[in-house]
């Protein structure tokens, strides 16, 4: 079992039923699913940058990626139809939570400048979302070679509304301000 797995059952858990009040164990939120997507929309030309955000994102995730790729032609940014534009990972199970361990005791405090993540970026519906503008803050990203890019991340939770959420990830210690 994953570290922060066992964190949860053991220390989550219990803390969020006494806060909340909940009845029975099913209704505590929990993490569903953890979404990753890059946008790679200046380098669809070249297949080169475009194979090496996908290998970037699979070091990251531990899984390989999906290619995204345009639905219709738009002439101002010389993008036809069905061109690569970026890539995207779904975690759950396992693989999320070992990710999630890396993001929050690793990678997160090696950001510069890094003072908390917004308090206001929930969605309303329990899910949060930010976006990483520098890959280098992973040390699995070699970036001598590679160009830099940012990541976007989804916290998807089954959390009823951003209060139940906001308590969830505070107690996994994501730090938001």
């Amino acid at each position: 079992m994953s570290q922060l797995k066992d964190f949860y059952t053991k220390s989550i858990i219990p803390e969020m039923q006494k806060q909340f009040n909940y009845q029975n164990i099913m209704q505590i939120p929990r993490i569903t699913k953890v979404t990753l997507n890059m946008g790679i929309g200046e380098a669809a030309n070249d297949k080169k940058m475009i194979e090496s955000a996908v290998k970037d994102m699979a070091s990251i995730s531990g899984q390989k990626p999906i290619i995204t790729k345009t639905r219709k032609a738009v002439a101002s940014f010389k993008i036809r139809d069905g061109w690569p534009i970026g890539c995207k990972v779904t975690l759950r199970g396992h693989s999320m939570y070992e990710f999630l361990q890396r993001l929050i005791s690793i990678s997160l405090p090696r950001m510069r400048d890094f003072r908390g993540l917004n308090p206001k970026s929930f969605d309303g519906r329990g899910n949060y979302n930010f976006g990483i503008k520098e890959l280098i803050v992973f040390p699995e990203i070699d970036f001598d070679t590679d160009p830099v890019w940012g990541v976007d991340i989804c916290i998807t939770t089954s959390a009823h509304n951003d209060d139940q959420a906001r308590a969830l990830l505070k107690l996994f210690n994501l730090p938001i301000k």
